[in-house]
């Protein structure tokens, strides 16, 4: 956004910000010591100066704030003085040990949360200091909070006031605490005596709440007059296969507080809306074990403990930035790293740093120029300044999502950081760049301004997956091909998750286990959402919200409606008919027929729209016109306002007949189908050559080769059907005017069988897979020799470009693009000559690859070779495990390969990985999802209308879930809660494996609210 631009609106618009500046201003002086880094005031140099935050330097520092707590003394005159040890603490003797063996034995039933039920806290943590002592299975943590009583009658209606009264039976401090894993020994109020439980303090599953009278009480013989909660508690990380809170992975400690882990680590309000100064972390481990120490912020200290012989070492850590538990991260190990900086636009230098496992490291240049890219990009496009000093990044073998945006400490799944030509492939590539992106734009969107409750998710996840997209199609020049890929994740799983039982809104109304909503619908269609505001708004108007946004609500917790409210203030736009998108479920589906009066020159477009939504969505409709004669765009982009059930826009001035380009660029999450019902093919073949629209030109030929695999399917005449596919496949193959090899590359691939399977009635899918097949080896078989000139002629492009390993877009592309052919041909394989001919083909790709893109795509088709290629199979599949020396990444692909490949015993061949290969473990997620879910993604090996799949998938549900619950979970959910979908011999066998899930003793609540759901 230009300077002059902004000018325009900000006299407008000052009056509106006034108080909230007034706010934000006694909000940081009160909070802070240090000034933030906001989108509209930059620290000056002299304020730099005062304020600088040293990340990497050791500081002098006096820490007092423990100085009292009964298991821990840190003070001014010996800071590294180490913690008291007393005898080690009985388990039966802790605090909550008698609630946790009643838990244990009566689990309490699930509860489900209601979004309009929320309220806030009456009293809030605004300081904390935590200190570890990491002791093999003896993980002490003590923790000083400092308390607040918030005033709930100065920001509440009184109904709502009601309804916190409602909620709350007890008055005081609701500390959120899994008496299952956190065994609490000591626990203090400073100024009172000796806490009396059940007097004092009250103790139920999962919370503790010290009342108000007894914070009053401590307050009032306190010098400062505040309210200090003291606790100390065990935990042992070595037993937490739940990898949720602090949990050991090999020879590291790494915790995972999103959503609710922090209460696995201490006693605390654990929920989003509590935004506190984490004002000391200190750290104490094993000098030789643990030589790297990690948290959140600037690193303030770190030495020997005193009186251990260099045996035992510490490291304090501070954030000036309040944040909620959820994004508190400790990091402990003996880790390699590399190390870079960047200097921000106020010129400040901030030190990056990215830690692996030390054989590892050398992995790790991408993802830190990546990691530059982004920051660069933020503060070009949105003004946004990094407002630290240091920035960690952890790669971890065992983790249960991709990454985690902790506050200056990212903590990240080992497959989306690490990348060399090797073991990665380009679109693994583009991955960590991509991911790096999103937890690095995190910073200010869900980190800075956070969501008030988890109900709110997608409004820091769908915001920040559309920077990610942003970034990752102008970072590289190829936005057109990141849209495609990215709507074809929309289309995929989250229309199918629109169509199923786990249907929900982008902002949900109710869960049982807030981490089965971390779906595609609140990440992709909540991206979706925030991709019309600014088709709607434009990009300036975009940005002014954005600007408008941070402005408000930097350093607070807040809502879907505060984003939207800020996009129309600063606009001056009414967005209530859009608002409805965040509470409608399901698939909108847009209708359209049209006219054309030839003597008016007037073509008139009819759009009708349908929803779960009780009134009309407000749909921005992207539309442009052809001439029908010569194919020239004779109406650009036009944003069409679809705002009621049915509405009718007209073009005049027209000279001619034309064919509408519909829904450009995907501009809503809509399926969006012509009103007669039948698809017009010509139509689509015009597009197809035609479309200005890069998207709608590579959707037309998908729908045009979708129609005519529908056809096969359903055993209807096809020919004229396949005529056109292969006239409109030889014509994008030959089209010298397609200078990008990927998307060309994309427009020769086929519908895959998922999305094929959304256009069917009852989805059969190894008919699916047949009919998919039969179209490909007849196009295969007619440009048989022009593909195999185009694939040579790549080859010899790839060679001439020299042996060095690039990710640019022309090399990417031409990879791409080959490895398409590649596909193409090696379908040949009826006769015995043909299997000989194509295994010989993909062995000699496979053999001279020099990347991981092509060995992969080339050891894709061989594991499915069969006949006379039987032999060339396991070859391939005993040579990609040799060369992967044991690297986890490049073995999870050998395992994902199997589990996918096109053969009649394939379930038996996974089956034998899971139950006999060493490298394979249920306690791995990389490595469940790789085989396991892989497999049941397997579609027309997993649905075998015996069921076995379905008994093979309940049985490794059964064990995961006693494991790791939040993997057992999202594994079943797109698996086997669709039967519905499918015949009845299908369904009863998937709902056979649900029921007995349900069935099963002490099922985990991730687990069992997937299934109840999928029984409905």
């Amino acid at each position: 956004m230009q300077i002059g631009e902004w000018a325009d609106g900000i006299l407008s618009h000052f009056v509106l910000f006034l108080p909230f500046l007034w706010k934000k201003y006694a909000t940081w002086n009160h909070r802070r010591s240090d000034p933030p880094s906001s989108t509209l005031s930059r620290w000056s140099k002299e304020r730099k100066a005062d304020h600088k935050r040293n990340a990497h330097k050791t500081i002098p520092r006096i820490y007092s704030i423990m100085a009292n707590s009964t298991n821990f003394e840190l003070t001014a005159a010996n800071p590294t003085k180490k913690p008291r040890t007393d005898d080690p603490p009985v388990k039966d003797k802790a605090l909550n040990g008698g609630l946790a063996a009643s838990t244990k034995a009566n689990p309490p039933e699930a509860k489900e949360i209601h979004r309009l039920d929320y309220a806030p806290l009456r009293y809030k943590v605004t300081k904390v200091s935590l200190n570890f002592n990491l002791v093999e299975r003896r993980t002490v943590v003590e923790s000083v909070l400092t308390v607040e009583k918030f005033d709930a009658a100065d920001a509440l209606t009184t109904a709502t006031d009601a309804k916190v009264a409602a909620n709350d039976a007890v008055d005081g401090l609701d500390l959120d605490g899994d008496e299952g894993v956190v065994a609490l020994y000591k626990l203090s109020v400073d100024g009172c005596d000796t806490l009396v439980p059940d007097v004092d303090y009250i103790l139920k599953p999962g919370k503790l709440i010290i009342k108000a009278e007894t914070l009053r009480r401590g307050a009032s013989k306190n010098s400062k007059g505040e309210m200090i909660v003291r606790s100390t508690v065990e935990i042992v990380p070595e037993d937490n296969t739940q990898l949720s809170g602090l949990y050991k992975d090999g020879s590291m400690y790494c915790s995972q507080c999103e959503a609710e882990g922090f209460r696995r680590i201490t006693y605390y309000p654990d929920r989003p809306d509590n935004m506190a100064t984490f004002e000391s972390v200190r750290i104490e481990a094993d000098t030789d074990s643990f030589p790297v120490l990690l948290s959140n912020g600037n690193l303030m200290e770190e030495g020997e403990c005193e009186g251990s012989d260099g045996k035992r070492k510490f490291a304090i850590w501070h954030d000036p930035f309040p944040k909620p538990s959820y994004l508190f991260a400790l990091v402990a190990g003996d880790l390699g790293s590399i190390e870079g900086t960047f200097t921000t636009m106020s010129g400040r230098e901030v030190i990056l740093r990215f830690y692996s496992e030390h054989k590892n490291a050398g992995k790790l240049n991408y993802a830190l120029e990546s990691l530059k890219r982004a920051m660069k990009w933020d503060e070009e496009t949105y003004g946004l300044e990094y407002d630290l000093d240091l920035f960690n990044v952890v790669a971890v073998e065992s983790f249960n999502m991709g990454a985690m945006e902790n506050k200056s400490l990212n903590v990240f799944n080992t497959s989306c950081v690490l990348a060399d030509p090797v073991t990665s492939t380009d679109a693994e590539y583009y991955r960590v760049e991509g991911i790096i992106g999103h937890e690095y734009f995190h910073n200010w969107t869900g980190n800075r301004v956070t969501c008030r409750d988890w109900f709110q998710l997608t409004l820091k996840e769908g915001l920040t997956v559309y920077r990610d997209q942003q970034f990752s199609g102008q970072i590289n020049n190829c936005a057109a091909v990141t849209r495609i890929q990215n709507v074809l994740v929309v289309r995929g799983s989250q229309f199918q998750e629109d169509d199923g039982p786990m249907s929900h809104p982008i902002r949900p109304d109710s869960y049982i286990a807030m981490d089965n909503f971390y779906t595609s619908t609140v990440y992709r269609k909540g991206a979706e959402v925030i991709r019309m505001y600014e088709t709607l708004l434009g990009t300036e108007g975009f940005r002014k919200g954005m600007d408008c946004y941070f402005l408000r609500h930097d350093g607070c917790a807040v809502t879907c409606d505060d984003f939207l409210a800020a996009m129309a203030d600063a606009n001056g736009v009414d967005l209530s008919q859009f608002a409805r998108w965040y509470s409608t479920s399901g698939t909108p589906v847009v209708t359209y027929s049209s006219t054309f009066d030839q003597q008016k020159g007037l073509f008139q477009l009819t759009l009708s729209q349908s929803s779960r939504s009780e009134e009309p969505l407000l749909i921005p409709v992207a539309v442009g016109l052809l001439d029908k004669q010569t194919g020239h765009e004779v109406t650009p982009t036009t944003i069409l306002q679809l705002k009621e059930c049915t509405q009718t826009f007209d073009f005049a001035g027209l000279k001619g007949g034309v064919v509408p380009s519909i829904l450009r660029n995907f501009s809503a999450p809509v399926k969006i189908v012509p009103a007669s019902g039948v698809v017009d093919e010509n139509d689509l073949a015009f597009l197809a050559s035609w479309d200005t629209d890069g998207f709608n030109r590579w959707d037309s030929a998908q729908k045009l080769y979708e129609a005519a695999i529908l056809k096969v399917i359903n055993q209807e005449a096809h020919g004229e059907s396949l005529d056109r596919v292969l006239k409109t496949f030889g014509q994008t193959l030959k089209d010298e005017g397609i200078s990008d090899d990927s998307i060309r590359a994309f427009a020769l691939i086929l519908p895959s069988e998922s999305t094929l399977s959304k256009s069917v009635t009852i989805i059969d899918p190894p008919a699916i897979l047949k009919a998919r097949n039969y179209v490909k080896k007849l196009i295969a078989r007619r440009f048989k020799e022009d593909l195999l000139v185009a694939y040579k002629n790549l080859t010899a492009a790839i060679d001439a470009d020299g042996a060095t390993f690039k990710v640019d877009g022309v090399s990417v592309g031409r990879r791409r693009l080959r490895n398409v052919y590649l596909g193409y041909l090696c379908s040949i394989c009826e006769t015995g000559d043909e299997q000989k001919e194509s295994a010989a083909l993909a062995t000699e790709h496979f053999i001279a690859a020099t990347g991981m893109t092509d060995k992969l795509a080339a050891f894709s088709i061989l594991a499915s070779m069969s006949g006379e290629g039987a032999i060339a199979r396991d070859s391939a599949i005993e040579k990609f495990y040799d060369d992967a020396k044991g690297d986890p990444l490049v073995l999870n692909k050998w395992f994902s390969v199997q589990a996918d490949a096109e053969l009649p015993d394939v379930l038996d061949r996974v089956i034998k990985l899971a139950s006999s290969h060493p490298d394979f473990s249920l306690k791995n997620p990389n490595r469940c999802r790789a085989l396991i879910m892989t497999f049941a993604m397997n579609a027309a090996a997993f649905h075998n209308e015996e069921g076995k799949g379905y008994k093979f998938l309940g049985d490794m549900l059964e064990k995961i879930d006693n494991i790791n619950s939040k993997v057992a979970a999202r594994t079943t959910a797109a698996c086997l809660i669709g039967w519905k979908n499918y015949n009845e011999k299908r369904a009863t066998l998937m709902k056979e494996q649900l029921q007995r899930l349900k069935d099963m003793p002490n099922v985990s609540n991730d687990l069992l609210e997937i299934v109840t759901k999928g029984l409905k």
